[in-house]
């Protein structure tokens, strides 16, 4: 009979800080809500950038560009960055702290031995007259167990939110990874444009030498005078420095490749010239706008976080909700430590615990307040990551259909500069043309080479962030390893 009227009371209770919980959280909810992927309709912009359907990256995706060493760079850099060791003891701290939140949702057992010698006050609890000594030796062996019963899902929320966050942390390790392998083909691309426009250097000096050498005969002929071959003179100085200054940029990009892949400026130096080519067309999947929600890494994690802030809100509004707790005690207990083990001193105990908040002076609706607030700023972040990776890939859309106009338009332009210069320095060797006339050809078709270069470069640092802007073969995860790691 006394068992039942407890769980009445239990009962009772619990129905009271419910009430009191639906009276306390009114007004308090979340105020952003998840954009979709339909809303931001891309179909029109995508369809004018006239690319092909395909698929998405592979993981492996830097080996289109047909580079075994930049394949090795990546593959290096992937293994031995500290930038990736970051990420992964991120990773595991993430785990680590799910764990931990696991654990409440299991009973608590801790064991207990103490043994105190003490001496008796004679106006004490137990005075020496009733111990029948001065001095005792008070000693206790106890086992005890706490169990929080998890009535509203507090425990649970705080798990799962936990969870969610350590599954973010490894969508963040893969982000890590695909911005790690996108810069160092960046800086390959850098480094390879660096050498093309060094074989620009080059040829230039090697024309401006040429031509040198035509104006001393034309002087010696009496056909120019020492003006014409000052200038001549002059232009070398300029190519050389230039040639220079290229040099000191691939052996700057050289250093940049080094540090991404994690080491020393000495493995700089044995990186040869690039041989990347981007000569697959840039394709675009289907259902472009849908398909990033699951391929992008970052979306990804930013919807884990926006349900571990769901979570966050759930343990916020449990608080209201009384805290019912089960402790239990199983031991020995005596004054006297001979005759410790006789089963007169075992001593047992079991019963409930139950804390109601009735005045918190606000404290709860502040921290739920809070919440919620946490919650639409991480939806806001979402919606945000979402405009951002869309519009990312359609500007890479857009650039790449852009050069391929300028590709067109930069065949024939340096196909006509070259044809100009060589007439202008037949002209001059022939007496016919002007020394004006062939540094205006010269700077024509300098000015094309360099465009010829820039947009090989630009051509391939399209399809690098391409690559990326798609999410870099991306998949979403397995289960986190919280959900099967061990209570310990």
């Amino acid at each position: 009979m006394g068992s039942c009227r407890w769980w009445k009371w239990l009962i009772s209770a619990g129905f009271a800080g419910l009430l009191a919980a639906c009276a306390g959280t009114g007004g308090l909810r979340p105020q952003s809500s998840l954009r979709g992927a339909d809303s931001l309709a891309a179909s029109r912009t995508v369809a004018a950038a006239d690319v092909a359907m395909g698929e998405w990256p592979r993981v492996d995706w830097w080996k289109q560009f047909n580079d075994p060493q930049l394949d090795t760079l990546i593959e290096r850099g992937l293994t031995g960055s500290p930038s990736l060791g970051i990420a992964a003891a991120r990773v595991r701290e993430a785990l680590a702290a799910a764990m931990s939140e696991r654990a409440p949702l299991f009973p608590r057992i801790d064991g207990d031995f103490e043994s105190v010698r003490q001496r008796l006050s004679d106006t004490g609890v137990v005075s020496p007259a009733l111990a029948g000594a001065d001095w005792i030796t008070q000693t206790q062996l106890e086992t005890t167990l706490k169990y929080e019963l998890d009535f509203w899902g507090r425990n649970r929320a705080a798990y799962e939110s936990a969870l969610g966050r350590e599954r973010a942390a490894e969508v963040d390790a893969f982000a890590s990874r695909l911005t790690l392998s996108a810069s160092i083909a960046l800086a390959y691309a850098r480094l390879q444009h660096a050498y093309l426009l060094l074989d620009v250097a080059n040829a230039t000096l090697e024309q401006r030498e040429a031509v040198l050498r035509l104006t001393r005969q034309r002087v010696g002929a009496g056909l120019d005078s020492r003006l014409e071959l000052k200038q001549a003179e002059a232009a070398l100085p300029e190519a050389r420095e230039r040639i220079a200054q290229l040099r000191g940029a691939i052996g700057i990009e050289r250093d940049e490749l080094a540090a991404l892949i994690g080491e020393g400026p000495d493995r700089g130096q044995q990186i040869e010239r690039p041989r990347a080519q981007a000569l697959a067309p840039v394709t675009v999947p289907d259902n472009l706008s849908v398909g990033l929600l699951g391929r992008r890494p970052d979306i990804v994690a930013q919807r884990l976080r926006v349900e571990a802030a769901q979570k966050d809100i759930d343990v916020a509004r449990a608080q209201f909700y009384p805290d019912v707790q089960l402790n239990g005690f199983v031991g020995l207990q005596s004054i006297q430590l001979p005759g410790f083990f006789a089963l007169s001193n075992r001593a047992a105990g079991v019963g409930p615990a139950v804390t109601l908040p009735i005045f918190e002076g606000g404290r709860l609706r502040g921290q739920l307040g809070s919440r919620d607030a946490e919650y639409d700023a991480a939806v806001e972040q979402y919606n945000q990551t979402l405009v951002q990776a869309l519009r990312e890939v359609v500007d890479q859309l857009t650039t790449y259909r852009s050069l391929r106009e300028q590709q067109v338009e930069q065949t024939a332009g340096l196909r006509t500069a070259q044809e100009a210069y060589d007439l202008a320095v037949l002209r001059y060797r022939e007496g016919l043309g002007t020394y004006l006339a062939v540094l205006s050809a010269e700077t024509q078709l300098l000015g094309q080479r360099s465009l010829q270069a820039d947009l090989q470069f630009q051509q391939l640092t399209v399809s690098i962030e391409l690559a990326r802007a798609l999410g870099g073969g991306f998949t979403t995860p397995a289960q986190p390893r919280a959900e099967t790691a061990s209570v310990r």
